[in-house]
């Protein structure tokens, strides 16, 4: 169906969510009919960040928010719906729109085929009530399922639409650009020409895909690299893990500004156990480009800053490959915990590829790997 239409339908006058693929006509429908706007659509760092935003919104206006997300953001919505929306506490109405990655039956990526598995099964054990989108839903079902979800938001509970992929179209166009030169594949090239033969841990998404493109072009191994192809945001904690048990072998970790801010609370751990073997690098585009370039907050914030109050002994801004590659060589000779931020472009090759190995085969040849450090 298309967006609009299920817009209309649900008739709400604030948005807020994480960008996903599966949900691309919708980000670019909010995104085009309100850009970034506190009263009606705001990006927030992740889904129990907007589910409590969404909340807020409620307590203030008595209306009823929209709340959007892929699938996999199912984990970061427990807590806030079962002891804050739920209808046994504060009872507080929210529209969730789901995007289904890893449906039963249909090709996914790995890290979606679980989740895919059990989204229907958890929000029917949260008690949310859900009505599924697919490519031939038409507005008239999704009208009737939306007026059986109002009688359930009146009583102060959650519902849920859940979209397949290509349940929802859009035919306008939106273009996601920064001032930034540096492309994020190239940045990740400089990367691995310093590190070496040293382990890296990357994050979730197109960087993890490039990482592992640049090792098979340079004919290196893929036992170097620990790819972070889920649980988005955790790469930072994965790699202080391994930092800490490998404490006398460089670890690198690349990460992106979006899983930065997703879990951001990561920097202060990381930063309070200060391993001096941890080069955490940030690659910087201030957009969700993965599932499709949306922004994200970073072009707004000082993540130096926030590094050096997290207790990173050293942490700079780069905008340049002569900068980047100054920064990623001191960086290696030095024996403190440091992030470098880098500044990138939004864009990536079509023809990106995705790893060819398992990610079983991946964890093995990167466990063996660090073993024999």
């Amino acid at each position: 169906m298309k967006v609009e239409n299920l817009l209309n339908i649900i008739g709400a006058e604030f948005y807020t969510g994480v960008p996903d693929s599966q949900l691309k006509a919708l980000c670019n429908c909010l995104m085009s009919k309100y850009g970034i706007d506190p009263k009606h659509h705001i990006i927030a760092a992740n889904e129990g960040n907007c589910t409590a935003l969404a909340a807020g919104y409620h307590l203030a206006t008595g209306k009823v928010p929209v709340v959007y997300m892929q699938n996999s953001g199912e984990g970061n919505i427990i807590n806030p719906v079962a002891s804050l929306l739920n209808d046994k506490v504060y009872a507080i109405p929210v529209v969730f729109v789901i995007g289904w990655r890893g449906e039963p039956g249909v090709h996914d990526e790995p890290q979606h085929i679980y989740q895919g598995e059990v989204t229907v099964k958890l929000l029917d054990d949260m008690g949310i009530a859900s009505f599924i989108i697919g490519k031939d839903t038409t507005d008239e079902e999704v009208a009737a399922a939306m007026k059986r979800f109002n009688e359930l938001l009146a009583q102060g509970k959650d519902v849920a639409f859940v979209v397949r992929k290509g349940g929802l179209s859009y035919d306008g166009k939106v273009e996601y650009k920064n001032e930034n030169t540096m492309l994020r594949e190239e940045i990740i090239r400089h990367i691995v020409a310093v590190s070496g033969e040293d382990p890296i841990v990357s994050t979730t998404g197109k960087a993890s895909r490039e990482l592992f493109e640049i090792r098979e072009a340079n004919g290196q191994s893929h036992k170097y690299d620990f790819l972070t192809v889920g649980s988005m945001g955790h790469s930072s904690s994965i790699a202080l893990g391994v930092a800490i048990n490998k404490s006398d072998r460089k670890i690198w970790c690349i990460d992106g500004d979006g899983a930065v801010l997703m879990h951001m609370g990561a920097m202060a751990v990381v930063g309070a156990n200060a391993p001096k073997n941890l080069v955490h690098v940030v690659i910087n585009n201030a957009a969700h480009e993965t599932v499709g370039g949306q922004p994200t907050v970073a072009g707004k914030i000082d993540l130096v800053a926030i590094a050096k109050a997290c207790g990173y002994k050293s942490a700079v801004s780069v905008d340049s490959f002569e900068a980047l590659d100054k920064a990623l060589q001191s960086a290696k000779n030095a024996s403190e915990l440091s992030l470098i931020e880098v500044k990138c472009s939004i864009g990536a090759r079509e023809d990106l590829g995705r790893p060819t190995t398992t990610a079983l085969e991946n964890k093995r040849g990167f466990m063996e790997y660090i073993a024999e450090l």
